[in-house]
């Protein structure tokens, strides 16, 4: 059955000479896997670019529910981003968003919620002036999504030390928007960001080591 649907590229890898199998997180109907044929090729016409990750995209998709591999009919992106692809600050970010959805978003029963607060975190990452701590309240939003987001900065830290002012910052941004800039220091930025990854590792199977934040703390330092 064809339907339409909005979706969130999380990764895609390649199938066959010049096809992919592309994971993407649909507003309609959660985690999805697809086969695009022919998009990896030289030609002008190639959308393997529609493919790349966090893209957003229009979508007719052909659906059924016993689930499985299925297929795109048609596709284009609704919003390309302005500033994402040319920040360091935010290519970086967006490259350890993507890779906290892929290990932590699995089979949703309310794929449209977490759409929208994927979707409207990454149009908000796109043109925030001071992104250095966006991620850190991705991670506290997404985790709300997911259903072990925490009311209280005891229950992110589980029992672990921080200083009384990075305690603080942190119950402050339990209850903050993106837009409201709290000043830290790299060691600060660091020590959070630290106990909110140890926080997922307790609440999401299978989350493991993150690779991207190396990177991450080296650009936002």
């Amino acid at each position: 059955m064809l339907n339409k649907t909005r979706g969130i590229v999380f990764r895609f890898v390649r199938f066959g000479e010049t096809s992919i199998i592309t994971t993407i997180f649909t507003e309609q109907f959660g985690l999805q896997s697809y086969v695009v044929k022919g998009v990896r090729t030289s030609s002008r016409k190639s959308k393997i670019a529609l493919f790349q990750p966090l893209t957003l995209l229009d979508m007719v998709v052909y659906h059924k529910e016993s689930g499985g591999i299925m297929h795109i009919k048609e596709v284009k992106c609704f919003h390309p981003y302005q500033f994402i692809n040319s920040d360091i600050r935010k290519t970086t970010i967006a490259m350890f968003i993507n890779e906290v959805l892929n290990k932590s978003v699995k089979e949703q029963s309310h794929p449209h919620e977490i759409f929208n607060f994927i979707l409207d975190s990454l149009i908000t990452l796109d043109g925030l002036e001071h992104p250095e701590n966006f991620h850190l309240k991705f991670l506290i939003g997404l985790s709300k999504h997911l259903g072990f987001g925490p009311n209280q900065v005891s229950e992110v830290l589980g029992g672990r030390m921080v200083s009384e002012g990075e305690e603080k910052v942190l119950q402050e941004m339990l209850q903050q928007d993106y837009r409201v800039n709290a000043s830290l220091t790299y060691e600060q930025r660091k020590s959070i960001l630290t106990v909110l990854l140890t926080f997922y590792r307790a609440h999401s199977e299978g989350f493991g080591e993150m690779k991207s934040v190396a990177v991450l703390k080296e650009v936002l330092g």
